[in-house]
């Protein structure tokens, strides 16, 4: 019999697609989705921050304490961080880095305990043509970032950035969209460098994208705000394009912005944003709080700035140091509980603004299905706004449109 491996992916959407690439390299064992059951557990990590490691010890020592004996791997980002120190205190079989996932056959099999963190240079060759558990198809596009905010280790653990085979992506999007894949989201390290180093850019590419047979609905992992360019905004009012945007503010004091490195403006960053707005589009971005140096009064300037910012998304977070970073040795400290108090402040407002957006966007909703709990199907809109319906019909998996529905303070709701 085949032995069972389980992956247990942590951090972003470009690990959703590593652990991908991995499930299709596999081809000498069998994938489950249940833990329970595995002999083997391969743990796609995540080291953003020392939180970060911190729940990927958890999560082994979970498994420890369990004492059913399964083989643990450890590859992503925190290979290059932790691995080796995991291996030597013998909680770990193997280590390796995302350059070696498409040897995973060769690599679970291995007798000896390993440490093989690959090339920080590698770009993926392989054509992934299924998600497993997944509505929506997640295509890495680019690897690697050459910013160097000073809180971030990721440069340091997935080298600068490097564009994928523009030949390849495609390829693999025909195949998903033959599959039944209608929905794809462009993930990366950071996403809007691609085809600065390959003669070309992000807007051709969804451009090829959007023709190919099969394609509905095209969104954007996080894109810097100077990556949206002219050519960008050209691409705006088509109808593939996911009527919500992610871009990374981290802030909105410019002093803050200046301490983290960040290449953003405010200035421009709420001229951006309005222009977006104007178009319709639904607005994430991504927020620290509790920066060091982040006194009363820039935390007052930055929440006055962010009420002036047409938002409607928000994924927060207090800050945590990062060994490695300028920014772990940066002073004055912010006292974590205040720092989760500005972080409440933050999401608080951009949760009233998403509600504000909903009802004032009561438009049409093109809705695809990607889960059924508790007798209601669950989707998400393409402002990515969670709708939840309830149906005597099965739409698990479908598109659907919806014009007559709740807007609810937390989600929409619809009876069809």
């Amino acid at each position: 019999m085949m032995k069972k491996v389980y992956f247990k992916t942590f951090g972003c959407r470009t690990n959703l697609y590593d652990s991908q690439v991995m499930m299709s390299s596999l081809k000498e064992y069998e994938i489950t989705e249940n833990e329970d059951e595995a002999d083997v557990v391969v743990i796609n990590s995540c080291t953003v921050t020392n939180g970060a490691d911190t729940h990927v010890r958890s999560y082994i020592s979970q498994l420890e304490r369990q004492g059913e004996n399964k083989k643990l791997f450890l590859t992503g980002c925190g290979a290059h961080t932790k691995g080796e120190s995991l291996l030597r205190e013998g909680r770990i079989h193997g280590v390796f880095g995302q350059s070696e996932k498409q040897k995973i056959d060769n690599l679970l099999k291995k007798e000896q305990p390993f440490y093989e963190p690959g090339d920080l240079n590698h770009i993926d060759d392989m054509v992934v043509d299924e998600f497993v558990g997944k509505s929506r198809a997640f295509i890495k596009i680019q690897e690697g970032c050459n910013f160097r905010c000073s809180y971030c280790i990721i440069p340091f653990v997935r080298g600068d950035a490097r564009s994928m085979d523009e030949a390849r992506i495609l390829e693999q999007i025909q195949r998903l969209a033959l599959n039944g894949f209608g929905e794809f989201i462009l993930t990366g390290t950071n996403v809007g460098s691609y085809g600065q180093d390959t003669k070309t850019s992000l807007a051709k590419l969804m451009k090829k994208m959007s023709q190919i047979r099969g394609v509905r609905r095209i969104r954007l992992g996080s894109v810097e705000p100077i990556q949206i360019t002219d050519e960008f905004k050209e691409i705006l009012d088509e109808p593939w394009m996911e009527k919500h945007m992610h871009i990374a503010l981290q802030h909105t004091s410019p002093k803050m912005l200046k301490l983290m490195n960040r290449r953003n403006v405010y200035r421009q960053d709420r001229e951006l944003f309005e222009f977006l707005a104007d178009k319709g589009y639904a607005i994430g971005t991504d927020f620290i709080t509790g920066f060091p140096g982040e006194s009363e009064e820039l935390w007052r300037e930055a929440m006055e700035n962010a009420k002036a910012l047409p938002l409607t998304h928000l994924h927060a977070f207090t800050y945590s140091k990062r060994d490695g970073t300028p920014a772990a040795h940066m002073k004055p400290e912010v006292n974590g509980k205040l720092a989760k108090e500005r972080l409440h402040e933050i999401e608080s407002l951009v949760k009233s603004k998403n509600y504000e957006f909903r009802k004032a966007h009561k438009d049409e909703l093109n809705v695809l299905i990607e889960s059924y709990k508790s007798g209601l199907y669950h989707g998400l809109d393409q402002h990515f706004n969670k709708i939840v319906v309830k149906s005597e019909e099965d739409f698990l998996g479908n598109w659907i449109t919806v014009s007559d529905y709740e807007v609810q303070k937390e989600h929409n709701y619809a009876i069809i």
